[in-house]
């Protein structure tokens, strides 16, 4: 038999996901006895029972926990928080929130729509209805293809900003069906263009959703927080339908009532929305975050951390930047003559050209075939350093400097600047890299809008592939 020592020493440990580990050591008769059952028992999915007490049994704070630790397993990710990112939860309420005031919005819409179908009126068509639900249907279908040819490629790159606009133009398209009965001489064309927001609405906001799993996914595990996602909302939307089940008797015979509820319920949803938005934290760098980081660098020295950059991030005008940049862009656009191409490409040790045209502040890129993240990541802070070069604030002394010289000298050749911000560049971006990456930004890939041509030029041998 085990000495008294050996009985109290533990054995080994186990701990659940980033919870406080508890130890096991050997009891009296041989077996296994492990601390802490009570205090982790809401933490796994079989809860610990305590001594001389079954599982099951027992009620009050033990079943509470029980039952905690069965909707901790069906409303969030296994591993939480450690398996996702740490704005996850505020996120997710908020989201909770605003997909609550969306469902009572839509049930007030759908009432509206039904009311101008004829449900409830003898004298309704069967046959106009039908026409108009066709009508409907295909011309959202047509938006949604359009619509994912125009802007597909762009969502990934400003996703918190089309977030937010899916979510508003939704709102829009609510209002648009709460509106249409009153006016049935045009009620087909509206509850249409109703149909046709919704489904672009459902292009941004689902394509959005996806981009923004990823980032929220910390183990490869993108299908269980996007299946988990899809519980939390179906919850949440079977609140609201039985919220509605009780609201819609008291305002379906007064339409002020209705459409001050829903009045009451988009701000709510704008609200809720904008704050989950906000409470996003994402890593990687797109235009606006990298003219964010990059402006306080060179004004102070010292690189933003992905929190104060993403509380500093336009959501509401981060679709038009003062600076035209255009990344991947093909060579023809930039040269037309053998001139030309030997004038860009003198200087240019980087795989990438650029081209600055001063009068319309219009950067275009073209990006050789080694071009790696970090080669596209100094194209975009090259090209944001010549647009600041034509506006107020401080910057180092080289670029004060040039921007001296542009504003001496506005007919100085543009691609003299170009060559010589390349030279500064040589020096400020190896910091600038190093600071983005002690700060916690992943520079191994990145959210800038790059298109896909590639070319091949007579390059120099000092040429540095990133």
């Amino acid at each position: 038999m085990a000495d008294a020592a050996s009985l109290r020493a533990p054995l080994c440990t186990e701990q659940f996901g980033s919870g406080a580990p508890r130890g096991c050591s050997a009891a009296a008769d041989g077996s296994l006895q492990w601390d802490g059952a009570r205090r982790w028992g809401w933490l796994s999915r079989a809860p610990i029972a305590k001594p001389g007490q079954h599982a099951g049994g027992g009620g009050g704070p033990w079943a509470a926990l029980t039952a905690l630790s069965g909707l901790r397993s069906v409303l969030l990710p296994q591993g939480f928080p450690d398996s996702v990112s740490p704005d996850y939860l505020p996120y997710q309420l908020w989201d909770s929130v605003q997909a609550f005031a969306s469902s009572l919005s839509g049930s007030l819409a759908t009432q509206a729509v039904l009311q101008g179908l004829g449900v409830g009126n003898a004298k309704a068509s069967v046959s106009a209805a039908t026409s108009t639900w066709l009508v409907k249907d295909s011309t959202g279908m047509l938006g949604r293809i359009i619509f994912a040819w125009w802007k597909g490629s762009k969502l990934d790159c400003n996703a918190k900003q089309w977030r937010l606009f899916a979510d508003i133009l939704n709102d829009v398209a609510m209002f648009l069906e709460i509106m249409a009965p009153m006016y049935p001489i045009f009620f087909t064309m509206t509850v249409s263009t109703s149909n046709l927001a919704k489904c672009i609405v459902g292009v941004a906001g689902g394509a959005t959703r996806a981009a923004l799993t990823m980032h929220q996914a910390r183990r490869n595990n993108m299908a269980d927080v996007s299946a988990k996602d899809s519980s939390q909302e179906t919850v949440v939307n079977l609140a609201g339908l039985l919220v509605s089940l009780l609201m819609l008797p008291l305002v379906s015979d007064c339409p002020s009532l209705s459409l001050g509820c829903f009045v009451l319920l988009t701000a709510l949803h704008i609200y809720a929305n904008y704050r989950a938005v906000r409470a996003l934290v994402l890593e990687t760098l797109n235009e606006s975050r990298l003219q964010l980081v990059l402006e306080h660098f060179l004004q102070r020295g010292e690189v933003l951390e992905p929190a104060s950059a993403n509380q500093m991030e336009p959501l509401w005008t981060g679709f038009w930047p003062s600076l035209s940049l255009s990344l991947g862009v093909p060579l023809h656009h930039l040269v037309s003559s053998v001139s030309e191409l030997k004038q860009l490409v003198e200087g240019h040790h980087e795989p990438y050209l650029l081209c600055w045209n001063k009068s319309q502040n219009q950067v275009r890129v073209a990006l050789s075939q080694e071009a790696g993240p970090e080669t596209v990541l100094r194209a975009a802070t090259h090209g944001l350093i010549l647009g600041a070069l034509q506006e107020d604030g401080p910057l180092p002394g080289e670029l004060a400097e040039l921007r001296h010289q542009v504003q001496a000298d506005p007919k100085k050749e543009s691609w003299i600047l170009v060559r010589e911000t390349h030279q500064v560049l040589d020096t400020l971006f190896p910091k600038f890299l190093k600071g983005l990456q002690a700060a916690g930004w992943k520079t191994e890939k990145h959210h800038l809008e790059v298109d896909e041509w590639r070319a091949t030029w007579p390059l120099s041998p000092e040429k540095k592939v990133l």
